[in-house]
């Protein structure tokens, strides 16, 4: 799914992209497309095949739900702001308050899920892979390790 208005987008000169040329789209504006919070689609604009990468932004109490894959592992960097994260199996998670310069990841069947909990705007870099519409397990349906 291209998440850009424009039908073809511009591929920068040897795939290089500066944040501020990236354009926010409001994922509630999108048909099916959760979470809504705004993306900047980084890995669509330079044409990434092997992997997803976004700039997620999330004003405050929006989240990412408690959510696992089959196949995508993810991995997740903050740049702004504060988010509590809730990692590992439904009946024991983890939580966890991170700030600016964090790293974590989820891999295959690895229930994760974050939440802004800032006051301004936060930012994540996401990144996953293989990339696509890896299915969405629910973590409560899943047996523990």
């Amino acid at each position: 799914m291209d998440f850009l208005d424009d039908p073809e987008p511009h591929r920068p000169e040897n795939r290089v992209l500066h944040r501020d040329d990236a354009p926010i789209v409001d994922l509630s504006e999108v048909d099916d497309v959760r979470p809504n919070v705004g993306i900047q689609a980084i890995d669509e604009l330079l044409e990434l095949e092997t992997m997803g990468a976004k700039l997620w932004h999330f004003e405050p109490g929006e989240e990412v739900g408690y959510h696992a894959h089959p196949e995508e592992e993810e991995f997740y960097f903050v740049l702004e702001g504060e988010f509590s994260l809730k990692l590992g199996p439904a009946d024991d998670p983890e939580y966890v308050t991170v700030g600016p310069g964090t790293f974590w990841a989820a891999g295959p069947y690895e229930p994760h899920g974050h939440r802004y909990v800032g006051e301004e705007t936060g930012v994540v870099l996401a990144l996953g892979a293989p990339p696509g519409n890896d299915e969405v397990l629910n973590p409560y349906e899943l047996e523990s390790p």
